[in-house]
């Protein structure tokens, strides 16, 4: 990044404390910018690099950085959570690829802010909101091929004086091309990542990798995906990748220990939120261009829109008071409630857009046609079916995993 952009910052960041100049100052920036750069971002495959630049140079890149630190000290660790899911849900009204980006920025933020040391947020910290770097966070090592498959994902961790040597590769490692650091999620014993909770939970580590390190390779044919094309969710290799002893954030299974990945659930449902939002609003103006308005089917349809979208809203509002109030059993597992039903509102309210107004509702340059492809994929990050068992085990008093819904 450069100092101008470092000194646009000090001086256009919104004021600290007024959350609707924040929230304002985003909805600016993805109505002007962000929404009319998404189509060819999606049609490249490239990371929002431009998008991540305004943030920065609007003083926003660091919202869940706390304040003494220069942050604007939003998210569930600082309890403080709606503001920053309600500017998720904004840039994903813009571009969904773009909200999935953020949220893997925000998010290991977040786990800095709860896990690291003083003199790790200090140095994190400040390459955030003075220079504008990006981070994200891996977990994926997929252990199953798909057919037709003949590469193994998985990683190795050797340890040596002042760290260790990791080898091997993540996929679905979102941001490969645009972050500049990485927490990976690794497993000192065996691969698989952060989703094998049974054998990994007591020694599951957090471990901060600079990815301008030679070592570190992205295989960007890899993904290509139907929609979430922009997240360049690549493969990565780390060939003998030394990660030094002082990137370790926080201790063996504190990852699991704070069950943080119960925070970042309902952020992933802002963004569904956000891009229903983008497809309703496009529906309502193309139905009243149109003239349908006296239809009573449409009016049902919309009907059901409208209340869908307050629905999430709502859901939202409520799973954030409960991060925001310390009732933390309460929130995490009505996280994967306000998730599940969100799923399902935003996808009944994309398909009411689609069939009001028909199939010229996805021919580009409409954003239906994308949204419908980014919310397909982007739902599929958790398994819904294992979502809805975990609530009734939950409700049955039976053991149950909020993290990754498995036992």
């Amino acid at each position: 990044m450069t100092d101008d952009l470092s000194r646009a910052a000090a001086a256009r960041g919104p004021a600290i404390g007024d959350d609707q100049a924040v929230l304002a100052a985003v909805a600016k920036l993805a109505a002007d910018r962000f929404a009319p750069r998404a189509e060819e971002y999606d049609r490249k495959a490239v990371f929002p690099a431009e998008d991540f630049d305004d943030l920065f140079a609007d003083g926003l890149l660091g919202v869940t950085v706390p304040r003494e630190y220069g942050g604007l000290g939003y998210g569930p660790q600082q309890r403080h959570t709606l503001p920053l899911w309600e500017m998720t849900t904004t840039l994903a009204k813009a571009d969904l690829s773009l909200a999935r980006c953020w949220e893997g920025h925000t998010n290991a933020l977040v786990l800095i802010d709860a896990l690291a040391g003083p003199e790790q947020k200090r140095l994190w910290f400040a390459g955030v909101v003075e220079h504008g770097e990006k981070w994200t966070a891996w977990s994926g090592e997929p252990q199953a091929p798909k057919p037709g498959e003949t590469r193994r994902f998985g990683t190795t961790l050797v340890p040596v004086p002042n760290g260790w040597i990791l080898r091997g590769s993540k996929a679905f490692a979102t941001s490969a091309t645009g972050a500049q650091w990485a927490i990976l999620l690794v497993d000192p014993e065996s691969s698989g990542g952060a989703r094998r909770t049974g054998e990994a939970h007591g020694r599951l580590l957090l471990l901060a990798c600079d990815l301008s390190d030679p070592t570190v390779t992205v295989d960007d044919a890899w993904w290509d995906p139907i929609g979430m094309r922009a997240t360049v969710s690549h493969a990565v290799r780390f060939d003998d990748t030394f990660i030094p002893r002082d990137h370790l954030i926080g201790g063996p299974g504190s990852f699991f220990d704070g069950q943080w990945q119960t925070a970042f659930v309902p952020h992933y449902a802002a963004s569904f939120l956000g891009g229903a939002l983008a497809a309703y609003e496009y529906g309502l103006a193309y139905l009243k261009r149109q003239g349908k308005g006296g239809d009573p089917y449409v009016q049902q349809r919309v009907g059901s829109m409208a209340v869908n979208v307050e629905t999430a809203r709502l859901w939202l509002r409520h799973v954030a008071g409960l991060w925001d109030e310390g009732r933390l059993d309460e929130a995490r597992i009505a996280g994967d409630r306000a998730w599940h039903m969100i799923v399902q509102l935003t996808r009944e309210t994309v398909h009411h857009v689609i069939h009001t107004c028909g199939a010229r509702g996805l021919i580009r340059p409409s954003p239906v046609e994308r949204i419908l492809r980014d919310l397909t994929l982007y739902q599929l990050h958790d398994n819904d079916d294992h979502v809805l068992a975990t609530i009734g085990r939950a409700v049955l008093g039976e053991r149950y995993d909020p993290s990754f819904h498995r036992l």
